[in-house]
């Protein structure tokens, strides 16, 4: 088994060199330091902390990679499953299983090859050593296209993994009453619950009807990669993205339809109208919305501590944007947004710590991408 040792021993306390992010970030409310954790990762996609505190890390080629003491180990993790690592596809999110220390489960997102195209698919395997073993799909989406995957997972309190589809490019300009994403038959522009095996829930809000794929949580969303499960309330957040202004947070509820193409607040590539509004009955209006877009991504809902006048703030990811969204939440309302991070690169992913610091997935090119760590400077 994997060698674990203290989250202490991630923290690299070198000043900021990749990207040229700040070594010190000055928010509305507190002033934080900027460290690195690792550079040298190529085209970052997610990540997620072992109970030792070290990090496992996708890179979209087909890579996981291992993070030790802010060392990025030159052996990636054997047994991946073959990606479809073209435009926007490859090796997407991980996230590890509620009783990983038990199990040893790590859940992979991932464009599957499907011919000469491909899928959003979920893969789990055991981690044993340096390797996955056991490796299965668990969820292969009906779901075919150029790009949105959406592909993030999440577990919830009781056990239930989340994973988000995106509407594939689907064209929304013809027939949008009737677009893949609106339609149930098929996984596009959805969110998914299923057990840890990949199997269907039985009491799915969709579970016994025709024509409607059983896995289903909701549907009408355009390209989800951003997802948290508020552990305290709950509730089910996503963000999402729209094209040209429009990106959206959601609070997810069970058979509700978020309305992609049919409604939204953005306008297609170009400017040319898209929606013919923004509100239509039976289908949800968004939380909160971004004009213009900031490319949403990872996300997170603070709970650390350590960064108190945070508690309870959402914090966005932007790729477009090269910058973190803070929103202040009262209840399911979001009533003040800071931009903080802005132009040090794309962000893409927002992960919570173990030590309750925030730590930041900076998407990159060839040896270019990076994890940084947010956090007062008296944490250090």
């Amino acid at each position: 088994m994997l060698r674990y040792l203290s989250i202490t021993l991630i923290i690299a306390c070198t000043t900021l060199s990749v990207h040229a992010q700040p070594s010190a970030l000055d928010t509305d409310l507190v002033e934080l330091d900027v460290t690195v954790v690792t550079e040298g990762l190529e085209a970052l996609w997610g990540f997620s902390f072992l109970p030792d505190g070290d990090i496992l890390a996708t890179e979209r080629p087909g890579r996981l990679r291992l993070i030790r003491n802010g060392t990025l180990l030159n052996e990636p993790i054997g047994g991946i499953p073959d990606v479809f690592a073209r435009g926007q596809g490859g090796l997407l999110d991980v996230a590890l299983h509620p009783d990983f220390e038990s199990n040893q489960w790590v859940y992979l997102s991932y464009a599957k090859p499907m011919n000469d195209n491909s899928t959003t698919a979920v893969a789990r395997g055991r981690l044993q050593d340096m390797a996955l073993v056991d490796v299965e799909d668990i969820f292969i989406a009906d779901s075919k296209g150029r790009g949105h995957y959406g592909s993030r997972l999440v577990f919830d309190n009781d056990g239930y993994l989340f994973v988000t589809v995106g509407d594939r490019q689907a064209n929304p300009n013809e027939d949008q009453a009737n677009h893949p994403a609106q339609d149930r038959g098929n996984h596009h522009g959805t969110v998914n619950r299923l057990h840890d095996d990949g199997s269907i829930p039985s009491d799915n809000p969709f579970v016994g009807q025709d024509g409607i794929e059983p896995s289903i949580w909701s549907y009408g969303h355009r390209n989800p990669q951003g997802m948290v499960h508020d552990s305290a309330s709950g509730r089910l957040w996503i963000n999402e993205h729209g094209p040209q202004g429009g990106d959206e947070l959601n609070l997810v509820k069970p058979s509700l339809n978020y309305g992609w193409p049919v409604i939204g607040y953005g306008v297609n590539y170009g400017g040319k109208t898209l929606h013919d509004g923004t509100h239509q009955d039976g289908m949800e209006q968004p939380v909160h919305y971004w004009v213009p877009s900031i490319a949403t991504s990872g996300m997170v809902l603070y709970t650390g501590g350590l960064i108190e006048a945070w508690t309870g703030n959402l914090l966005v990811g932007g790729l477009g944007g090269q910058q973190i969204a803070r929103l202040t939440m009262d209840g399911t309302e979001v009533v003040s947004e800071e931009t903080i991070f802005s132009g040090n690169g794309r962000v893409r992913d927002i992960r919570q710590g173990p030590d309750g610091a925030i730590y930041i997935g900076i998407d990159g090119t060839r040896d270019s991408a990076a994890i940084v760590r947010i956090a007062p400077a008296a944490s250090k």
